[in-house]
């Protein structure tokens, strides 16, 4: 996390709300097309600056390559997380974007108030997902409740 990095503009930059990610798979009719759906969400993403691509960033658990940075914006006494991220599957890139659509602009606490496992059944992923993939989304959203948790404890040195 860079506390001292400007706010990415990936949240100005969203395709749409989580909401209103929800509500267009509802209107899909068939699985192909909610994929194509989630892989443009992906084209969408604010492009990962080459810095960003360490090990620092590099989400543990995937199969694909995945990138996550953090940045704390301060507001108030509730600062707010924003993301930007990266993968080398198409698909993982819209599931990164459908998490910043959930996560990106809230504060730490509300971050952590959110059951990952209920918002996201809403989309009904598990089912049409590769065990793979459901891991590796499990796993980037433990990276974004981890870097909220780091912003609760006050660490000094997050990445």
């Amino acid at each position: 996390m860079h506390p001292t990095r400007p706010a990415p503009a990936t949240d100005s930059h969203l395709p749409v709300g989580f909401d209103e990610i929800v509500a267009d798979f509802d209107l899909l009719d068939d699985w192909e097309d909610r994929y194509r759906y989630v892989i443009e969400l992906g084209r969408k993403l604010q492009p990962l600056p080459d810095r960003e691509r360490n090990d620092t960033n590099k989400v543990q658990g995937c199969v694909s390559q995945v990138w996550l940075a953090t940045t704390v914006s301060p507001a108030n006494r509730a600062p707010r997380l924003s993301f930007v991220g990266d993968s080398d599957a198409h698909i993982v890139r819209g599931l990164i974007a459908i998490l910043f659509a959930l996560y990106s602009g809230k504060t730490a606490d509300a971050i952590l108030d959110i059951d990952a496992n209920a918002v996201l059944d809403r989309l009904h992923l598990k089912e049409h997902l590769t065990p793979q993939r459901s891991n590796g989304l499990l796993s980037m959203v433990e990276r974004i409740r981890k870097d909220a948790r780091t912003v609760i404890e006050g660490a000094a040195k997050v990445h």
